[in-house]
């Protein structure tokens, strides 16, 4: 599957951070579509590395928790300076 687009938090369109991020459009799963960070981590924590950020060098979407223990997701690092997911386009 590949991660296309992001839809911000309302009031956070431009931010770079990950935790903000509230939907993540799939392309190739059941169903193409948005669904919400939490379930995409949930996925990810059962289904590790089926899921790639659609930007050169395609990395793996990867779970994580902030330290107020809010699920999201992130890219596995790369030689970028900001996270890959927050590359995407953003509707």
């Amino acid at each position: 599957m590949k991660a296309t687009k992001i839809k911000m938090k309302p009031g956070c369109g431009t931010s770079n951070n990950l935790v903000e991020i509230d939907e993540i459009y799939l392309t190739g799963a059941t169903k193409d579509g948005f669904y919400k960070k939490a379930d995409v981590h949930d996925y990810l924590t059962k289904n590790p590395r089926t899921i790639q950020v659609n930007i050169s060098p395609f990395p793996n979407c990867i779970p994580a928790t902030s330290a107020n223990g809010e699920k999201y997701v992130k890219s596995a690092p790369d030689s970028t300076t900001k996270d890959n997911l927050l590359n995407l386009p953003r509707v």
